[in-house]
């Protein structure tokens, strides 16, 4: 396949992915205006243990599967590559029966872990119950997703792109419709409306199994013709040497996926039981959870899902200089991808720290509650941060062979936030989780760098120095953007609707990041960490001095 293919494929499958994040974030408008602070809660409740389930029933098999296709096929031993996906498809099917099993059977014991017995409003009835219906969406999801791996071993990015978002509109569309209709025409509960919700996972699934059959309908005598036309004699694998290679590709993948619904885990049976013994509110405890859980972590995803896709694509080169022990390349494209994450992340983090009243009132609308959901979204903004660098550190620890200490870092953070969530709930009420997140993820990306720089002798010099400058950047930005707001507060202010933030916002960020953007560009930092010439861009900032 040529290059520009490949390149395309690439570019194919993170437009795919970013039309899904964006899509998974802007339904959220109209579902928090429907559902409230306490619908959020309780879907924040359900959609928790499903994506760790997902994560578990997978364990990593489709991205070793596509790892495992594309080394066979290169080696022109397409029978293996099929075999292989073949009994990874009946693990799949058995892992997905099985997960649906404990999920749907363990549904009230996980709902007694998350509501105290002394809790008002969300019941154990009511998490129990959403909890059943999402988890029927584990009985199709492994399959679709090992077929979506077996297509990208083929450098075949159509199939898993257009399934992904065609399951992101199904789901959306369906679960829109239906909250409205429960909620607005049947005068239905919160509860039953939010258990349909989380059933649309299902019926996603249901579309993205139709495409990726089409697909497979269309491009089957295609893949026939590979094995036909085979010439390589190989000597067969056994299934247990199949599993023994797939599996050791699997393991990594899935740990570091696990790293943000595990934190979340930790907050929803910690939450709820440490608040209402300090007197919050339970109103209070609804927003803040749903904010940190949906409505606000959504929001945050928005530069990590940028970032990280910018930043990754540095990173399948990596692992082969690190083979070809071309140290000085890997020790560039290791920087590269670190300071891409810092570059983007950095100001948008504080941005929303400091425009978080605006963005709140933009996405949310206007209510008694903005300003206490906008201090929670300020602090956790931040957290965005370190979420990336750990998605990046972890993948550059995996290039470099090292994958085992990603997941000893991850053991350590999450410890560490088990230890002192409460303790933080107690004595800074919600916002102390968000402390412990950030706290807890900051501790694994220090521990992941040290890992990096001790194992391979990279030297964290340039990175702290450009960093230094990008904070500097980053405060000049803070500045203007505060003083662009401020000079305009007689004309527009966050209290004065929706309306007025979103052209808040548009005013504020736009000037904040012509600013951001003007001075790398004219310091030559932009240059350095993005990496080609960014001549072009003399048109926009004008020329350099």
């Amino acid at each position: 396949m040529s290059k520009n293919t490949i390149i395309r494929g690439t570019a194919l499958l993170a437009g795919a992915s970013f039309i899904s994040r964006l899509l998974g974030m802007l339904y959220t408008i109209p579902f928090e205006s429907l559902v409230g602070a306490t619908g959020g809660k309780l879907y924040g409740l359900a959609y928790g243990p499903y994506t760790i389930f997902i994560s578990l029933s997978t364990i990593g098999i489709p991205l070793a599967v596509s790892k495992f296709v594309a080394k066979y096929n290169s080696l022109g031993d397409y029978r293996t590559s099929f075999r292989m996906y073949q009994v990874a498809l009946k693990l799949m099917i058995i892992s997905g029966i099985v997960s649906f099993a404990v999920l749907f059977g363990g549904a009230e014991l996980l709902a007694q872990l998350y509501i105290p017995d002394q809790a008002e409003g969300i019941s154990v009835g009511d998490v129990a119950m959403v909890i059943r219906m999402v988890s029927f969406a584990l009985l199709i999801i492994p399959a679709t997703s090992i077929t979506r791996g077996f297509f990208q071993g083929f450098e075949s990015m159509g199939p898993t792109a257009i399934s992904q978002v065609i399951e992101q509109v199904a789901r959306i569309a369906f679960l829109l419709t239906a909250v409205y209709l429960i909620i607005n025409v049947f005068d239905g509960s919160t509860t039953t409306a939010v258990g349909f919700a989380t059933f649309s996972a299902f019926i996603g699934a249901i579309a993205s199994l139709f495409v990726l059959l089409w697909y497979w309908k269309k491009r089957k005598t295609h893949l026939d013709k590979y094995i036909k036309q085979q010439r390589i004699k190989s000597e067969p694998l056994t299934t247990k040497q199949l599993f023994r290679e797939l599996f050791s590709y699997a393991g990594p993948f899935v740990f570091v996926g696990l790293a943000i619904p595990l934190y979340q885990q930790i907050d929803a049976i910690t939450f709820s039981r440490t608040l209402v013994n300090t007197g919050v509110g339970q109103l209070e405890i609804d927003h803040a959870f749903s904010n940190i859980n949906l409505y606000g972590h959504k929001l945050i995803m928005i530069p990590i899902t940028l970032a990280t896709g910018m930043s990754l694509a540095t990173l399948p080169t990596l692992t082969k200089s690190f083979v070809d022990k071309k140290r000085q390349l890997l020790f560039k494209q290791i920087n590269q991808s670190i300071q891409v994450i810092i570059f983007i992340v950095l100001p948008a983090v504080v941005g929303m720290s400091l425009l978080s009243e605006n963005i709140w009132g933009a996405f949310y609308g206007i209510s008694a509650y903005l300003d206490f959901n906008a201090r929670i979204l300020a602090w956790y903004a931040p957290v965005a941060l370190f979420f990336a660098l750990f998605t990046v550190t972890s993948s550059i620890l995996q290039g470099i062979n090292e994958q085992r200490y990603a997941i000893y870092s991850l053991g350590l953070g999450l410890a560490l936030k088990a230890l002192i969530n409460v303790p933080l709930l107690s004595l800074l009420g919600p916002i102390g989780a968000v402390v412990g997140t950030l706290i807890a993820s900051a501790t694994t990306v220090v521990s992941n760098l040290i890992r990096v720089k001790y194992s391979i002798g990279f030297s964290l010099k340039a990175v702290s120095k450009r960093s230094v400058l990008m904070g500097i950047f980053t405060l000049i930005m803070a500045l203007t953007v505060f003083g662009t707001r401020v000079a305009i507060s007689p004309l527009l202010h966050y209290s004065d609707g929706r309306l007025a933030n979103v052209l808040i916002l548009a005013i504020t960020t736009t000037i904040g990041a012509y600013v951001y953007l003007w001075l790398s560009y004219h310091s030559t930092l932009m240059e350095r960490v993005m990496g080609g010439r960014m001549h072009k861009l003399g048109r926009i900032f004008g020329k350099r001095g």
